[in-house]
């Protein structure tokens, strides 16, 4: 089976920053951390977990690591339906979603605090060749930005060449004489040709 999914960037209105994707049932959450991060545009550069609806909620699943502090839980609990903490390496998707509608949170990066809100929105019977997005909208914020008020001031200072902060925003963002920044943006196509260059075969079967 296949699962289609809806993400949106919680606390984004203007402009809204979401995007539809599809991917197999039998991958493990770090999997779709991975396609996540290629589908919204981030970098990777920071931790993340799932819950269902942010910190403190459980199940909760995230990478474990050598220096990791949570005790987690044996996956056969997850299926179980106890609320513990869980391996993302080892946790696949369809030992929590089930049903349309269901929906979880993930976190990115504890420092800016973004929080996408996700929900299943079809379930395919037959499993997909590759990940792919089939939908989306809104320019994914830079990394280390200062979460979402952060990237609201920034949407306004590079739009505004009277701002003070002007010049040293587009420099810090690399933009150069000429240079737009297109909040609304988004390139579907090349969201795609990236999942597709990631070795989307991993993705599928387990990240190696």
């Amino acid at each position: 089976m296949a699962f289609q999914f809806k993400i949106q960037l919680a606390g984004m209105t203007d402009p809204k920053i979401w995007r539809e994707f599809v991917v197999n049932e039998n991958i493990t959450f770090h999997d779709f951390h991975y396609i996540i991060q290629i589908c919204m545009g981030w970098e990777n550069y920071h931790m993340y977990q799932f819950s269902p609806t942010g910190y403190g909620s459980y199940p909760c699943m995230e990478l474990k690591t050598s220096d990791s502090d949570a005790e987690f839980s044996p996956i056969s609990n997850l299926k179980k339906g106890y609320e513990l903490t869980y391996d993302s390496s080892k946790a696949k998707l369809s030992d929590y979603f089930s049903a349309k509608g269901q929906k979880i949170t993930y976190i990115y990066d504890f420092g800016d605090d973004w929080k996408h809100v996700i929900s299943l929105k079809k379930i395919w019977p037959d499993a997909t060749d590759h990940p792919m997005v089939v939908a989306g909208g809104g320019k994914c914020p830079p990394e280390d930005c200062g979460g979402v008020w952060g990237y609201e001031n920034l949407i306004k200072t590079v739009s505004d060449p009277k701002d003070p902060e002007y010049e040293d925003m587009r420099e810090w963002l690399g933009m150069k004489e000429g240079d737009v920044w297109d909040a609304e943006e988004f390139d579907m196509v090349e969201v795609n040709k990236g999942l597709g260059q990631n070795k989307s075969e991993l993705f599928i079967n387990g990240l190696e």
